[in-house]
């Protein structure tokens, strides 16, 4: 078996300016990093299919589904927030971004691949049941994980999320969901200024201040996350990959590197190794210094792969 790497060139056709970070050229430098690393031969190429409805009401409701697809513009740009907005591709994107998300979780767990890398846009991660926002439609990682329990049956799923922003949209999906346990790091305070709060039971958020770097993240995941990891047991792990924690990336202000990528995908590969059959579905969100993201997507997918 292998690594899976699922993406589609819908995915390049969503664009919210040429302004805008979070670009096409975002998943134009994670294959030029792929081909110059020389693992490409090493991954199984697969094509994200469209999610459906029904995936998508199993996180999202539906008065917010009706609401992105009826955004979608004929032409130009429609506005969902200050900084996200719809081109007339921007709905066949994110069906498939959360198609990719489910299409892996089903070959995992089917046993045709030990472990998926979606490469995929727009991110996830920010949005909730009812709201989009912060360059998120859907909550692609809420999604698979949910597939994952109500149609595969899964008892318990662990979420994995290392983007420098707080993943709002997924804690507000399974907070206090005993079946689901969310691990965390990201800056703060900083948007979307949440997460350090009245934590539910089901959260292990941790909060780090600006310019932390590897040893302190590190440090966490040690101390914090994985013994609840180790507790919980989980039967799959869910990642919410983004690299925007790198210390080149402007839209953060941390201080990883390619190697504390690897290093925590290391330490996730070995609870899924021990509890979970090794099922891992990640999915990429932030990063936006392309050549940062490049490096880093390469190291987490090395990892992943065991190379």
């Amino acid at each position: 078996m292998a690594t899976a790497f699922y993406s589609h060139a819908d995915c390049l056709l969503h664009e919210m300016g040429q302004w805008h970070p979070e670009c096409p050229a975002r998943l134009q430098a994670i294959e030029d990093q792929l081909i110059a690393s020389r693992i490409d031969a090493l991954i199984e190429r697969e094509p994200a299919p469209l999610a459906d409805e029904a995936a998508l009401l199993r996180v999202h409701t539906q008065a917010h589904v009706d609401h992105i697809r009826d955004a979608s513009p004929i032409e130009g740009y429609a506005p969902i927030d200050p900084d996200t907005s719809m081109n007339p591709h921007t709905w066949q994107a994110a069906l498939r971004a959360a198609g990719a998300a489910i299409a892996a979780t089903d070959a995992v767990i089917a046993g045709q691949y030990d472990n998926a890398f979606c490469s995929v846009r727009p991110p996830g991660h920010h949005a909730e049941p009812a709201r989009a926002m912060g360059f998120c439609f859907f909550n692609n990682v809420a999604i698979a994980a949910r597939h994952a329990l109500e149609v595969h049956g899964l008892a318990r799923v662990a979420i994995i999320d290392f983007d420098v922003h707080h993943g709002n949209g997924t804690e507000a999906a399974f907070a206090a969901d005993p079946r689901v346990l969310m691990c965390s790091f990201f800056q703060h305070p900083f948007y979307p200024f949440t997460g350090a709060d009245n934590q539910a039971p089901n959260m292990v958020n941790v909060p780090m201040p600006a310019r932390s770097k590897g040893m302190a993240v590190r440090e966490a995941v040690d101390v914090l996350w994985l013994p609840r990891l180790h507790d919980f047991k989980p039967e799959m792990i869910f990642i919410s990959a983004g690299f925007d924690a790198h210390r080149e990336d402007d839209l953060g202000n941390m201080g990883l590197v390619e190697d504390d990528y690897t290093w925590i995908t290391d330490r996730v590969r070995d609870i899924a190794n021990r509890y979970a059959r090794g099922r891992i579905v990640s999915c990429l969100e932030g990063g936006y210094n392309l050549s940062a993201l490049g490096r880093s997507a390469v190291a987490h997918i090395r990892s992943l792969a065991d190379v």
